[in-house]
């Protein structure tokens, strides 16, 4: 089976299937792997220090509360994942260096652009905790998938290897 959202979304109708609220800004249009969660609000460094971590096919989604006063990702951190063999990044929020993000190999979905970043030390966050945004409830060493149609959530891999 492909990992097309369309396809795993018709194979798997109990599978979570995300509000379309994201738009694509990765070089890399399709991925997928398990989830790594992180709740954040206007501060990026817990962004920062797990994109720094090896990240093995992994999906990075951030909570960022959907805030528009500020970037959560941006062009830096971008090279972060791509170094560090992320999948991809889902961000409910804002990220930024639009352009460069575009010319690097690895996915990244959020609710659009802002120019300006967020500040360091701002708020805690928390890792690897449930969330849920999108009409969609993340959970830790779920899977993603996601293209140019979407995001579907399931508890277990649903594609074949």
């Amino acid at each position: 089976m492909s990992t097309a959202t369309t396809d795993l979304s018709d194979a798997h109708p109990e599978a979570q299937v995300a509000e379309p609220l994201f738009a694509d800004y990765g070089g890399r249009l399709a991925f997928h792997g398990p989830i790594k969660t992180l709740k954040v609000f206007e501060d990026n460094a817990l962004v920062r220090a797990t994109l720094e971590t090896p990240g093995e096919g992994r999906v990075l989604v951030v909570d960022g509360g959907g805030s528009t006063r500020c970037a959560l990702v941006g062009g830096l951190l971008g090279e972060l994942a791509v170094k560090n063999k992320w999948a991809g990044i889902v961000v409910f929020g804002y990220i930024r260096d639009a352009a460069e993000i575009a010319e690097q190999d690895f996915g990244l979905k959020a609710l659009g652009t802002h120019p300006r970043k967020s500040e360091k030390g701002l708020h805690s966050g928390h890792v690897d905790k449930v969330v849920t945004f999108a009409g969609v409830t993340f959970k830790p060493g779920a899977w993603l998938y996601a293209d140019l149609d979407g995001i579907v959530v399931s508890d277990s891999a649903i594609h074949k290897k």
